[in-house]
Formats: structure tokens, sequence, C-alpha cells
């Protein structure tokens, strides 16, 4: 046992001086110098130790001379590198793609603005594409759909920097109401993007067919596949019968990735995107103003808003929206006073319309400016509030509240035309008063004792005139109805018109208008 122990010592020196040093070639199968071991026996094996010859030499990493090049393990600190990094998707080389180059590559502002303008949101899209394990190439697709502007509205109402339709953005849970949209809110449109896109990746298991389906929708992408599989095509992005925008849909996105991959073979200088984030997210938990916001954290009002798009109003309600996006470092300053701040957040609240009426009697109720009222709800001319409309009203002792959960998330502006009146004379019937006259004209009672100055009790006499306010056609049906037919000839006309043979006509033409 005494000599194992300095024969094991002696093979664990050698080896690690092996590590150390310059590498040593290993003696020839058969070679009559073998080194002897300190036991006078020889190594016998393939994985023989040699002994050193000399003292222990200290461990040192080797430093390659020449070679192959060693991938560094270290993180980018530029964005543009990490997205470089991260590109997956097969690509494409075709006349389609070298047009979209050239078109691209001859509009050095125009990349510089779009580019410029990534730089607040490029990082949190990279970061949820690598925790789904997604290709990078996707993070540049808003560039193609909208060129990073949140606030992009498309002909076919597609908005957002992911350009979301209404009716997809509510199958993937983007709130639409008046007091946000969040097709444009980052966080809320880039979860929603990428799911939907992971969802058409797993249906067509290529990612060109994926985005071709995004472009033109999953419906009609499957027809063409099926199409093609009838007449013994292939079914590829590139064999498929598609609109022209779709054609380049794939080729404009290839071709930005071309330029961010090499810029400098297009002539382009890409801006400094650092690989860190931009905004930090932070809770809400009261109804604030923005610009309550905007002086608690030092921001611009316009460079909050363009971090926080889907917000379309003066007030950001905290059950419907509990987090803001604000700059790394004002978020912090903003959490700080925050939590020493005095006095009201916010100075506006949401009120429903108990009935149908005008903006102008809507304003005299909350004791707001008619003209106020309409800009901040955006209500137009000629239009009447309807019943159960909400309205955003300043903060009074009547309506002072935060905004509940259920108005936060559906709160509609409803709105109906505005009837324009006309006022017309006409007489009552015996026997008939206020209530009665007005039930026959179908307006309320209130309303004809005041268009004529008297009481809603008040006896009217036979053929008594009064004045009423009737939408044209229906004055004017009334006013025919009151002119008296000249001579025998007029009254038999008139007799003629009221028979049921006349009627019959009349109610039919009324069936097919409701079909």
């Amino acid at each position: 046992m005494s000599r194992t122990l300095p024969w094991l010592a002696l093979i664990l020196s050698a080896a690690l001086a092996g590590c150390a040093g310059t590498p040593t070639a290993a003696p020839q199968t058969g070679s009559a110098t073998a080194p002897i071991t300190s036991s006078g026996h020889k190594p016998t094996g393939p994985r023989a130790a040699v002994m050193p010859s000399g003292p222990l030499t200290e461990l040192a990493v080797a430093t390659p001379s020449g070679g192959p090049d060693v991938a560094t393990l270290a993180a980018p600190t530029d964005l543009w590198e990490r997205i470089r990094r991260g590109f997956a998707m097969p690509d494409l080389d075709t006349d389609l793609v070298r047009d979209r180059e050239q078109w691209y590559a001859s509009r050095p502002d125009y990349i510089q603005r779009m580019t410029e303008r990534s730089s607040k949101y490029l990082f949190h899209i990279v970061e949820e594409l690598e925790r789904r394990n997604m290709p990078s190439e996707l993070a540049l697709l808003p560039y193609i759909e909208s060129a990073f502007n949140p606030n992009a509205v498309s002909s076919a109402r597609a908005a957002g920097m992911w350009q979301f339709m209404p009716a997809t953005g509510e199958s993937f849970d983007l709130k639409q109401n008046m007091f946000r949209d969040d097709r444009r809110d980052v966080l809320a449109s880039t979860r929603a993007a990428l799911d939907y896109l992971q969802q058409l990746h797993k249906r067509f298991g290529d990612w060109h067919l994926a985005l071709a389906a995004y472009n033109w929708g999953q419906g009609n992408v499957n027809r063409a596949i099926t199409r093609n599989q009838r007449e013994g095509k292939a079914t590829t992005y590139l064999d498929l019968n598609m609109p022209t925008e779709t054609r380049y849909y794939v080729p404009k996105l290839q071709a930005v990735k071309n330029i961010v991959a090499t810029p400098q073979r297009f002539n382009t200088a890409l801006p400094l995107i650092g690989n860190h984030p931009f905004f930090d997210s932070v809770p809400i938990e009261r109804d604030i103003d923005v610009a309550v916001v905007a002086r608690l954290s030092d921001v611009d009002e316009r460079d909050f808003r363009a971090l926080n798009p889907s917000l379309n109003k003066p007030v950001i309600m905290s059950a419907g929206t509990p987090h803001i996006l604000l700059p790394w470092d004002n978020a912090a300053v903003f959490q700080q006073r925050l939590a020493t701040h005095t006095g009201p957040l916010a100075s506006w609240t949401a009120w429903t319309a108990p009935s149908t009426m005008s903006p102008a009697a809507a304003a005299a109720r909350l004791d707001m400016s008619e003209a106020e009222l309409r800009h901040v709800n955006n209500i137009p001319p000629r239009m009447l509030v309807r019943k159960g409309a909400t309205l955003l009203v300043h903060r009074n002792g009547r309506n002072n509240a935060d905004v509940p959960e259920h108005v936060a998330d559906n709160a509609q502006l409803l709105l109906q035309p505005e009837v324009i009146l006309k006022r017309t004379t006409v007489r009552a019937r015996k026997g008939e008063n206020v209530m009665t006259l007005a039930r026959r004209y179908g307006v309320s009672a209130s309303s004809v004792a005041e268009w004529n100055n008297i009481s809603i009790n008040s006896p009217l006499k036979a053929g008594q005139s009064l004045a009423l306010m009737l939408p044209p056609r229906k004055a004017k049906h009334v006013a025919r109805a009151t002119t008296k037919p000249a001579g025998k000839a007029g009254t038999k006309v008139a007799k003629r018109t009221t028979t049921k043979q006349k009627a019959k006509p009349t109610a039919t033409r009324n069936k097919v208008a409701a079909r």
C-alpha cells in the first residue's frame, strides 16, 4: 500500500503537467525507450502515461495560434448582432427579394426613420422571440407591416405595429373600446402577434407559409395549397398562386433581413441600438391622468404616448390598464414620486347616459361645455348620445370614483343621428288633451306643452291650433292630411285613397322592405 500511493501521485502529476505544458508526442508502440516506472515495470496499454523529466509546471490556459476562430459566449452589446445570431429561417433568393433590397437601399432616410422608431420596442420583441424559441427574423416583421409605427391604421382598418384587424384582434383578446385599443399596445399586441404566428407555423409547418397566412389569411393559404395538391403541383410559398401583396410579403422581410445582416453591402448605416431594455412596466393601482404621469416621471407626454399608444384619453383607467410603460430610468423616478404624492391623481371619470339626449343636454347635466364634451369623446356634429353610452367626464361631487373594470373593458360610445325637426301646425280633435295629441303624433306631452307654452293638463278645444316640432317627412305627411280637398272630385279622390283595395299594395311593399 505504501508503494502504491506514490505511484498514483506521480501518475496524476504527469497528467496535469501534460495538460499545462506543450503537448508531447506519445511513444510509438514497441519502442525500446518506453519509460520505466518507479516500481521497475513498464506501463502497458495505449493510455500509458509519459513521465516528466523535469519539475512540474503551473497550470495555464493554452492560447490557440492560427486555426479556426472560436465562437464567443459573451452577450453582444449591439442588439442588431443579437438579432443576427438568432436568424433561423431558410433564405429566399429570388428576383422579388433583389427588387425589394434595391427599394429599401435606395431610401436611406426611410430606413433611418423606421429603425430609430423601432429602438423603443425591438429589445422586448427579441426577448419574447428567444423565450419562445422563435426565429429572430420575426422581430423585423413590424418593419414590413407598419414601419414600426404603433399608431398606423390601414385602409382595411388594421391597426398597430403588428397590423391586427378588429376581428382578429378580438380573437386574441385585444380589447377595443372607447378608452383604449390594445391592437396598438406594445406588450399586448406583441404577445398576440407571436401567439398567432406560432399557431400558423404549427398548422402549416413552414415559416414562409405561416407568414403568408398572417398577411393573406390562413383560410386563403389553405385553399391555395389544396388547389395545388389537386393539380399535382408543389405547395411551397413560391409555388402558390397568391395576390401581389402576399407574393411580395416574404421577399420584403428577406430584403430587410439581408440589409440587417450586412448593412455595409447596401451602403446602409443602422442606428446603434443597445442590447438592453428601453422601457420598464410599472403597475398603477388608481386611475391617473396622463399629465400627472408625465409630470411625476419627467417624461414628455408625446414620448409617454409613444410607449403607450393604446391609450387615447387624458386619463388611464387602472381597472383596464393595470400597467404602463416608462423609459427605464424614468420608471424608478415615477414610482418614488408617486409614493409620496399628495392630492388627486385623476380629474376624469366615466359616466353612463341614462337616456338618449343631445350633447348639449348631457354637457349641461355634467357641468361641462358642449365643445369640451364633444372634443374629449370625439362626438361628431348632428349626433345624439344614446341611452347606455359611456362618456368621459370631469370629476365633481357627483362623479368622483375610479372607473370599474366592466366599464373600463367594455365602454362604448353609442350615438345616433340627430333628427332635424320642422315646425308644424296641427289641430286638436274633439275631446283631445295634450297627452292624447302628443301620443297621436309620437312626441312627448312635455314637449308639446313646452312648444306651445301651456300646461300638460291644459284642456284643448276642437280645432285648436298647436305647434309641433316634427321630422320633415312626418311634417310633410301631416301638412297633406290637414289640407282640405277642393270640391266634390277632391272628396271622391280622398275617399278612394282610404279604401282597402288601395291599402293592400302599401302593406305588400312594407313586407318586401322588411325582408
